[in-house]
């Protein structure tokens, strides 16, 4: 049925495209996009998904660059910077930079975001991106030291993602909520209109100073949500958008035997994986069982998954981490077979002969959840299946109120296992696991300034995480980018859309 709906839907848009409907009107030069998941907030430090971090590197900049094809980290606000020592990272800024309200960039930015952002009481929503920092000071209006709270050497690569700088002036009145709603940073395209949720319109910083970035050729970007796909390939024949992008693979191999698209495929560090609750947080559930939680490992077929659904560039993966992380050592984790026998032999074992019954959480990505879902009831595990959007969900896991969810993470595109490991197993709001070894192996790994120890304390943790079935890791994802032929774009394996590097044919 779906299949058959689709080839529908494909074909009813071929006609529309025969008919002669208009394609990207470059004389506005304006590219539209699409966003299929809702943005909670356009502050960067106060959401959590990918169209953020879209957002975040158009508007905002860091005081690092990290280039996402040779991995060579640059200047960008800052010049240069060194380790005074093992906490303390000087950095002389970049002058001359002007924010999107005409406002000089100085060490007093610097300062007032790093501050801000570092105190937990601000609230920030992914405290691991900065919480390894305990306070910025100012050695002159172009000198900056950043404080670490403890050894973190992964501090550049955070710098180089995450962590953007703010106006003072204007983030002090303005506040997250001020942000959000007109955001000024000192980026290569500034917001023109917010429209939270919805609607964004970006336009090209003519002011922008000489970044790694490179220039933006491309005057304005206009990115609406539309949650459904088959909507935005209508709007991509009708000529109402311009790019798509996280396309399913059914229909991006469709439109890949269309003359009227470019399709791209691209590999990403985003992990699909089942988060159990472990530790209980849920209240009384059968996933507090170690034989439980390895059953639902043995119970799922990652390479089906992969090669039915995901295609393109993925591979299934046996880590909480993506393998090109520092310190993602695959060789380190217990990997788990498909086997269904297997699974109900650990579940009978674990009192459950007849299954159970539990609820399950998703948020994304509908048909790869409900392909889990029937992994699961093919075994005995009977899921309740609940589809929230992503905010809602992540209110519940930092509440620990979902027994077992099919989640992912992109780590930021950070290329630190610190970034996925440390965020969901150091006892924190959205770690269900709560081991004490683990936190143990992460807190050497994450402060220790020799590589070796730590990869060596990344593989006990990756072992133990494994060993003891607190995830179900299952996949990396890809992307599937397609556009209209007058669209020039070649995407990375970051899953950041760069319109600074997007162009007109």
């Amino acid at each position: 049925m779906k299949m058959t709906v689709l080839k529908s839907t494909i074909a009813g848009m071929a006609l529309v495209a025969a008919t002669g409907a208009a394609w990207a009107d470059k004389a506005n030069d304006t590219l539209r996009v699409a966003f299929t998941k809702e943005l909670e907030n356009v502050d960067s430090y106060f959401n959590s998904s990918r169209e953020g971090v879209v957002l975040q590197r158009a508007i905002w900049d860091g005081l690092i660059y990290r280039d996402p094809v040779t991995n060579e980290y640059h200047g960008n606000l800052a010049t240069d910077w060194e380790w005074i020592d093992d906490t303390t990272i000087e950095f002389k800024l970049r002058e001359g930079v002007k924010f999107h309200d005409g406002s000089d960039f100085t060490a007093d930015d610097v300062v007032y975001t790093v501050n801000f952002v570092a105190d937990e009481a601000s609230g920030v929503k992914t405290q691991r991106n900065v919480n390894w920092m305990k306070s910025a000071e100012k050695i002159d209006d172009y000198t900056v030291r950043i404080n670490l709270k403890a050894k973190f050497p992964a501090a550049i690569e955070f710098l180089s993602g995450p962590v953007s700088i703010y106006p003072s002036d204007y983030y002090a009145e303005a506040g997250p909520e001020g942000m959000g709603l007109k955001p000024v940073g000192t980026g290569p395209y500034k917001a023109v209109d917010v429209t939270p949720g919805q609607h964004f319109v970006l336009e090209k910083y003519d002011d922008y100073h000489d970044s790694p970035k490179g220039q933006p050729s491309i005057e304005h970007v206009d990115i609406r949500t539309i949650p459904d796909v088959n909507t935005q390939m209508a709007e991509l024949f009708s000529g109402t958008l311009d790019l798509i992008w996280q396309v399913p693979a059914d229909q991006a191999e469709k439109l890949a035997q269309m003359d009227q698209f470019t399709v791209s495929n691209e590999s990403t560090m985003r992990v699909g994986y089942l988060a159990m609750d472990a530790s209980g947080r849920s209240g009384e559930t059968p996933f507090t069982d170690v034989r439980v939680r390895r059953a639902v490992n043995h119970a799922i077929n990652r390479q089906e998954l992969v090669d039915a659904l995901l295609q393109g560039q993925s591979q299934v993966i046996s880590t909480p981490c993506f393998p090109s992380q520092f310190g993602c050592d695959s060789d380190a984790a217990v990997s788990y077979d498909y086997d269904p026998e297997k699974a109900k032999e650990l579940l009978a074992e674990a009192g459950y002969p007849d299954g159970f019954t539990t609820d399950f959480y998703a948020y994304r990505d509908r048909a790869y959840a409900e392909a889990i879902a029937s992994y699961l009831n093919a075994v005995g595990i009977d899921t309740n299946f609940k589809m929230l959007q992503y905010s809602a969900l992540r209110e519940l896991n930092m509440k620990g109120e979902t027994p077992i969810s099919f989640q992912t993470w992109g780590s930021y595109s950070v290329n630190d296992a610190s970034a996925m490991i440390s965020q969901f197993f150091k006892h924190g709001s959205l770690d269900d696991a709560r081991d004490d070894q683990t936190l143990e192996y992460l807190n050497i790994a994450d402060s220790a300034t020799d590589p070796e120890v730590r990869k060596e304390n990344y593989s006990k943790a990756i072992e133990r995480i494994t060993e003891q079935a607190f995830w179900a890791p299952m996949f990396s994802y890809n992307t599937n980018y397609v556009s209209t032929k007058e669209v020039e774009y070649t995407p990375t394996a970051d899953e950041v859309l760069r319109f600074t590097t997007m162009s007109w044919n």
